[in-house]
C-alpha cells in the first residue's frame, strides 16, 4: 500500500482538527474535502462524523489496550480505524492498513497495528447501560449530559436518545411557498412530503441541486419547520425576529404572510447579516428588513405584532448533525448561556404589543433553558420524532387596558 485513500486521509485531517486544534467538524470537513469526488466526500463525513461521535467510546477501548498515553497523531489513526472494524463493519485488512497508512511515519504505526490485530480477534466489550457512567461510555457522551438526561428525562428514554443522537440526521427541506417550482419548471428532489416538509430520500448535494438555487427549497429540520408555524403570523403583520440568522425560520415566517407585511431579522455578526440578505434574496422574501445589531440592545420605535426569540442555545439537540457539539458544551457554557437567553427574554417581551404574540424556541434538550413555560409549549425528541430536539412555546402579553 502506498498510502492511505484520499477520503480517510480528509477524515482523519478532520479528527485532528476538531481535538487537537478545536475546529468545528462540519466546516473542517468542508475544508479538508474540497476537490474529492462526490462518493470520496460522502465516505470522509461519515468516517470523520463517525469517529467524531464515537470518540468516547472508542477511546476508551483504545486505553484498554495501550498503557500510556498516545500522540494525537497516532491517537486519531486508531480511533479511525477502531470505527471502521467495529460500527462501519470494513473488512479488517483494509481497515487496518488503512489506519497504519494514517499513523506512519510515527513509529506509533507499529502500535496502532498491533491493537488493530488484537480487537479484530477478540471484538471489544463494552459496558452495560444500565447506568449513567456506563451508558456514557457505550453511546460515547460526556458522563455530565448523560446523568443530566437521566434525571430529566428518565433512564429508558434517555438510553433510546442517547443511541438515537449517533444515527445519521435526517435530510429535511422546507418548499419554498414563495417559489412555484411547477410553474419554474423546476423539479424537486426526491423525497416524502410532510406538508411544507420534504424528507429526502438520500444523499443531495443541496447547493448544487436548481431547486435550491432557484430558492424553490432550504435546509430545514422538520423540528424548526414547528417554529415560525408557532408564530402564526399573518399577512399584514409586523414581526420581529431576533437572533436571525442562517435564516430558515425568518423566511419562513415571510413565507406563512405570503411575503405580505414586515419581518424584522435582527443579527448581530456582520457575516451573518450579509448571508441572510442574500438566503432572503433568493427564497424571495421581500418583506424582510435586515438590521445588523446585538439583538439584547435593540429597541423598536413601535411594538411588533409577533416576536420570536431563537436565542442562542447549548443545541443539545442537534447532536446528530453536529457530532462535536457533546465534546464541546460543559455545564459552566450553559449557565452563561442561560444569562444570555433571560437578557433577550427580556427584549422579546418589551417588543410586543399588547396582546400580541411571543414564541421562544431553542434546539437543545434541557430544562434550564427553557426559560418561557408559557401556556403552550411543544418538546420535539430525536428517538420519539425522528428529527432534532426542540423546545418551542408562546405566551401572549397582557391586552391594554380599556
Amino acid at each position: 500500500m502506498t498510502g492511505a485513500s484520499p477520503a480517510r486521509r480528509a477524515a482523519y485531517a478532520v479528527v485532528r482538527r476538531v481535538f487537537e486544534q478545536g475546529a468545528y467538524a462540519d466546516r473542517a470537513l468542508q475544508g479538508e474535502s474540497r476537490g474529492l469526488e462526490p462518493r470520496d466526500r460522502a465516505l470522509a463525513k461519515r468516517l470523520a462524523f463517525g469517529t467524531v461521535q464515537r470518540q468516547g467510546t472508542l477511546a476508551w477501548i483504545a486505553a484498554r489496550h495501550v498503557r500510556r498515553g498516545l500522540d494525537p497523531a497516532v491517537a486519531a489513526a486508531l480511533w479511525l480505524g477502531l470505527y471502521e472494524l467495529l460500527y462501519l463493519r470494513t473488512p479488517g485488512h483494509a481497515a487496518i492498513a488503512e489506519a497504519v497508512e494514517l499513523a506512519k511515519p510515527s513509529p506509533g504505526h507499529r502500535l496502532v497495528n498491533a491493537v488493530l490485530r488484537r480487537v479484530q480477534r477478540e471484538g471489544a466489550e463494552l459496558p452495560s447501560d444500565a447506568d449513567p457512567a456506563g451508558a456514557a461510555i457505550r453511546h460515547s457522551h460526556p458522563e455530565w449530559l448523560v446523568r443530566l438526561w437521566w434525571d430529566q428525562l428518565g433512564a429508558e428514554e434517555t438510553r433510546a436518545l442517547l443511541a438515537a443522537d449517533n444515527e445519521p440526521a435526517e435530510r429535511a427541506l422546507r418548499v419554498n411557498a414563495l417559489v412555484d417550482a411547477e410553474a419554474a419548471g423546476v423539479e424537486l428532489p426526491p423525497g416524502r412530503r410532510e406538508g411544507e416538509a420534504l424528507v429526502l430520500d438520500g444523499p443531495l448535494d443541496l447547493v448544487a441541486a436548481e431547486a435550491w438555487r432557484s430558492g424553490a427549497v432550504v435546509a430545514q429540520s422538520r423540528a424548526s419547520q414547528r417554529v415560525a408555524r408557532m408564530v402564526a403570523p399573518r399577512p399584514g403583520d409586523r414581526v420581529l425576529d431576533l437572533c436571525a440568522a442562517p435564516g430558515g425560520k425568518t423566511t419562513h415566517l415571510a413565507a406563512l404572510m405570503g411575503d405580505r407585511g414586515e419581518v424584522v431579522a435582527v443579527e448581530r455578526h456582520a457575516g451573518r447579516a450579509r448571508a441572510l440578505r442574500a438566503t432572503c434574496e433568493r427564497l424571495r422574501a421581500t418583506c424582510v428588513t435586515v438590521v445588523e445589531a446585538d439583538a439584547r440592545g435593540f429597541r423598536a420605535e413601535r411594538p411588533f405584532d409577533r416576536v420570536l426569540l431563537d436565542p442562542p442555545c447549548s443545541g443539545l439537540g442537534t447532536l446528530r448533525s453536529h457530532p462535536d457539539l457533546r465534546w464541546r458544551m460543559t455545564p459552566a457554557a450553559i449557565e452563561g448561556l442561560v444569562l444570555v437567553q433571560d437578557a433577550l427574554l427580556a427584549t422579546a417581551r418589551a417588543a410586543v404589543r399588547p396582546g400580541g404574540r411571543l414564541v421562544y424556541s431553542t434546539c437543545t434538550i434541557n430544562a434550564a433553558e427553557e426559560r418561557l413555560p408559557g401556556p403552550e409549549r411543544e418538546q420535539t425528541l430525536p428517538h420519539r420524532d425522528g428529527t432534532d430536539g426542540f423546545y418551542l412555546a408562546a405566551e401572549h402579553a397582557p391586552a391594554a387596558a380599556p
